[in-house]
C-alpha cells in the first residue's frame, strides 16, 4: 500500500503568473506586445549585421550572437507561457520540462560570456587603439563566441542529467510560468542537495568569472575616459557605459539573486520577479541599449530603409 500510494509523477503543472480571469487578457497582450517587439528588434539587428559588409567585425559579431542568444531566450520562455493564459490544459511532462530549461540554460549561459567577450573587445577598442586590430583578431572573435555557446551548452548539460537522479511524488504544480529547475527540485521526494550544489557551484562560477571580466574591462574603459581632454567625449562615453551598465545590472543582478541566493529552495515566490527580468525585459532592451545608440547602425539602418523604400516607390 505504501508503494502505491507513492505515485511517480513525471506531468507537471504551470501555475503561470495569475488565476484571476480579469487580469489574463492584459497580461496577454502586455507580454504579446513585449515579445513582438523583442523579436523584431533582435531579427533586424541580426539581419542587419549578416547583410552589411562593414558590420563584420568583432564587435558587431559579438552584437549579433547577443541578439540570437536574446531571441532564442524569447523564444525558449514566452510562446509556451503565451499559450498558458487562456489554455485549460497546462500540463507538461518532464522531458519538456528538461528541453525547455536545457535551451533556456544554454542561451543564458552563453549571453553571460558573450557580453565579457564584449567588454574586453571594448575595452581593447577604447585603452588600446592601435593594437585592436593586432590583439582582437576576428580569430578570436570566432573562438570566444564559439566558446561561450559550448560553456552554455555543457553547462545545461550537467544540470539536465542530474535531474534524471530525482523523483517526482508529490504536487505536480509547478510556481512559475515556465520550466525551471529549482520549482522541480522542491517537488522533488530524493534530497536535491547534489543539484543545489552543483548549480551553486557552476552557476557561481560563471557569473563570478564573466561578472569578474565585464567589471575590469568597464574599470580600465572609465580610467581611459577620465584621461579624455574633451569634455563632450567623457559625456558620451559615459552616457555609453552608463546604459550598457543598466543592462548589466538587470541581467547579472536577477541571475544571481535566481540562482544564488541562501535558500534557494525555500523562497519559491521569489523566483517569478527575477526571472521575469532575465528571461523577458533584458532581451527587450538589448537591442535598443546596443544598437539604437550606436551612430553607425543608425546610419546604416537609415541608408537601408531608405533603399528599400525609394524600391517601393
Amino acid at each position: 500500500m505504501a508503494e502505491e500510494n507513492h505515485t511517480m509523477k513525471n506531468d507537471f503543472i504551470l501555475t503561470g503568473f495569475t488565476d484571476h480571469p480579469e487580469l489574463k487578457t492584459l497580461l496577454f497582450v502586455v507580454f504579446l506586445t513585449i515579445y513582438l517587439i523583442t523579436m523584431v528588434g533582435n531579427l533586424s539587428l541580426m539581419i542587419l549585421i549578416s547583410k552589411e559588409h562593414s558590420l563584420r567585425t568583432p564587435m558587431y559579431i559579438f552584437l549579433g550572437n547577443l541578439a540570437l542568444v536574446d531571441s532564442c531566450c524569447a523564444c525558449a520562455v514566452t510562446p509556451k507561457m503565451l499559450g498558458n493564459f487562456f489554455s485549460e490544459n497546462r500540463v507538461v511532462t518532464l522531458y519538456e520540462c528538461m528541453a525547455q530549461f536545457y535551451f533556456l540554460c544554454t542561451v543564458e549561459t552563453a549571453d553571460c560570456f558573450l557580453l565579457a567577450a564584449m567588454a574586453y573587445d571594448r575595452h581593447v577598442a577604447i585603452c588600446s587603439p592601435l593594437q585592436y586590430h593586432t590583439v582582437m583578431s576576428k580569430e578570436l572573435c570566432i573562438q570566444m563566441t564559439a566558446g561561450a555557446y559550448t560553456a552554455g551548452n555543457m553547462h545545461s548539460m550537467v544540470h539536465v542529467g542530474l535531474l534524471f537522479r530525482l523523483t517526482f511524488c508529490g504536487s505536480n504544480h509547478i510556481n512559475h510560468f515556465y520550466c525551471d529547475i529549482l520549482p522541480l527540485y522542491r517537488l522533488s521526494c530524493v534530497d536535491p542537495y547534489i543539484n543545489e550544489l552543483v548549480l551553486f557551484v557552476f552557476s557561481g562560477s560563471i557569473q563570478v568569472f564573466t561578472i569578474g571580466c565585464v567589471l575590469i574591462s568597464y574599470l580600465y574603459i572609465l580610467f581611459t575616459i577620465f584621461k579624455m581632454k574633451s569634455k563632450g567625449g567623457r559625456v558620451k562615453a559615459f552616457s555609453t557605459c552608463a546604459s550598457h551598465f543598466l543592462s548589466l545590472v538587470l541581467f547579472y543582478g536577477s541571475l544571481f539573486f535566481m540562482y544564488i541566493r541562501p535558500n534557494l529552495l525555500e523562497e519559491g515566490d521569489k523566483d517569478i520577479p527575477a526571472a521575469i527580468l532575465f528571461t523577458i525585459v533584458v532581451p527587450l532592451l538589448n537591442p535598443f541599449i546596443y544598437s539604437l545608440r550606436n551612430k553607425k547602425i543608425i546610419s546604416i539602418l537609415r541608408k537601408t530603409l531608405k533603399k528599400y523604400y525609394l524600391k517601393k516607390v
